[in-house]
């Protein structure tokens, strides 16, 4: 299993995940009142396959569980992994949720 560090950068508005250091992939966000707005996830292609994109999902959702924001999965992977992963639908309200599918 790869040792992924996950980091919140607000002054980016993204979250970065590194592997020994070195970038492997992020999450941008906007941060509204009441709710976190993930607009884009990319792993970065030296990094694919090896838990990257989940790792970042389940620790910007942990947080914003943890923050007490609902979530806007505005990005496709986030959006995706809620659909696979139950147990964080909650974090979208149910109209958000009609809107992307969830």
């Amino acid at each position: 299993m790869t040792d992924i560090t996950i980091t919140n950068k607000p002054e980016l508005h993204r979250y970065e995940a590194t592997i020994g250091g070195e970038l492997a992939g992020y999450c941008e966000y906007n941060l509204l009142s009441e709710a976190i707005m993930f607009t884009h996830t990319e792993v970065l292609p030296a990094h694919e396959g090896k838990g990257v994109g989940s790792a970042i999902a389940r620790h910007v959702l942990d947080e914003a569980r943890t923050d007490g924001k609902h979530v806007i999965p505005v990005c496709q992977f986030i959006a995706g992994w809620i659909r696979k992963h139950r147990d964080y639908a909650d974090l979208v309200r149910a109209d958000v949720q009609r809107a992307f599918k969830i």
